[in-house]
């Protein structure tokens, strides 16, 4: 691990962090308990779970997974503490890793949140904000191209470990973005074209505006091939998997708006031509840092002309989930990335550089919140040291 400032922890009196374990994670399990249908072990092991992070101790994992080994050795160095005592970006990925273990994810392979993203896919939200954003677009790329980067933010407003941030007509909300370098972003895909990997977010409306933004790159030629990054496995509720993207083509597939057909198919053709690829790594759902990068992941993402990090807990891992001085450069927290990097991020948790001096102090006066609700964002991009647009 590089040198980073100190690491936020669950134990801070008022932080954001503290009161995720105190009222954000009980609502969480209590919501995966109302939406699924479970059988009597699966619940009382979910309810055993809550129980624990109200008031008990960590506990180590039981089942023997090929995992296990490594997330206990891990827990083991918080041997005998409570959840409100743990760095907080790894209490979060061990929660949703037991979490699995509860509902036996790895046995029957459901997922204990699709309920909730498919209520928020079924209930049209995704489909017709893409078509409208498809629908407003101009036919010239170079005023195409903030539209659906923009959009691509804004969708991130739409968590459901956060209960549902719906914004969906954000994408001129420029009063909220407290960094846009889209101009920097569009300056280097322009003179770089090759291949961009999106590491996803949330499944549902921001997985459908990240599938335009591919698109989108694709058709203008400004990718020769786009990545998608998913989780392997169900994490932070609404976290997308390969799954979820199908669901959300099929689902376009079948919309009445050609133009959202018309989308479904193009993104067939070219994952047909390897143009379009879905992968997914079991680093995204670790409870490590992007400094600690897997050898065969760095590789990957070092191919990239641009890497487009996607959300809160990616930001998080980006710059590391710690005390920073947000005036700090964005490129002197992301210098150890191994690709040119753009965060399109919306601010959910206590963790932010490359702000003005004294603009987190003024955001702070206007709105305590501000920070964590969700309403503001992010366009941060970094090239690498051997780009021409840096």
């Amino acid at each position: 691990m590089h040198a980073l400032p100190p690491i936020l922890l669950t134990s801070e009196p008022g932080s954001f962090a503290r009161r995720t374990f105190e009222v954000r994670v009980p609502r969480i399990l209590d919501d995966v308990l109302a939406t699924n249908d479970f059988s009597p072990a699966i619940v009382a092991a979910l309810r055993a779970l809550r129980e624990e992070i109200v008031g008990g101790t960590l506990q180590l994992l039981r089942e023997p997974t090929a995992d296990a080994e490594l997330w206990n050795a891990q827990a083991h160095a918080h041997a005998g503490k409570t959840w409100l005592d743990l760095p907080w970006f790894w209490a979060e990925a061990f929660l949703y890793r037991r979490i699995l273990e509860a509902t036996q994810y790895f046995a029957n392979g459901r997922d204990p949140y699709a309920p909730q993203k498919h209520a928020e896919l079924e209930a049209d939200r995704a489909p017709r904000a893409v078509g409208a954003l498809l629908a407003q677009t101009p036919g010239n790329r170079a005023q195409a191209f903030p539209i659906f980067l923009h959009a691509s933010l804004w969708g991130n407003r739409v968590d459901l470990s956060m209960h549902g941030f719906i914004a969906l007509d954000a994408r001129h909300d420029a009063s909220n973005l407290l960094a846009d370098d889209t101009a920097r972003v569009w300056a280097h895909a322009q003179a770089h074209r090759g291949a961009i990997t999106i590491l996803c977010d949330n499944a549902g409306t921001e997985l459908g505006f990240d599938l335009a933004l591919a698109d989108f790159l694709l058709r203008a030629d400004l990718a020769a091939r786009v990545t998608l990054q998913l989780k392997p496995q169900p994490t932070f509720v609404s976290d997308a998997l390969i799954a979820d993207v199908r669901a959300t083509l099929t689902t376009f597939a079948q919309a009445a708006e050609p133009a959202l057909r018309d989308l479904a198919t193009r993104l067939a053709h070219a994952e047909t031509e390897r143009r379009f690829i879905l992968r997914d790594h079991p680093f995204w759902v670790s409870g490590s840092f992007f400094h600690d990068l897997p050898g065969d992941l760095r590789a990957a993402l070092a191919e990239n002309i641009l890497v487009i990090a996607k959300g809160d807990a990616n930001y998080r891992r980006l710059i590391g989930d710690c005390h920073w001085e947000p005036a700090t450069p964005f490129a002197a927290a992301v210098a150890h990335f191994p690709a040119p990097v753009v965060a399109l991020r919306t601010t959910k948790s206590q963790v932010i550089v490359g702000l003005q001096p004294g603009e987190a102090e003024r955001l702070r006066a206007q709105d305590p919140a501000w920070l964590t609700s969700g309403q503001r964002g992010v366009i941060q991009f970094h090239a690498s040291a051997n780009s021409t647009t840096a």
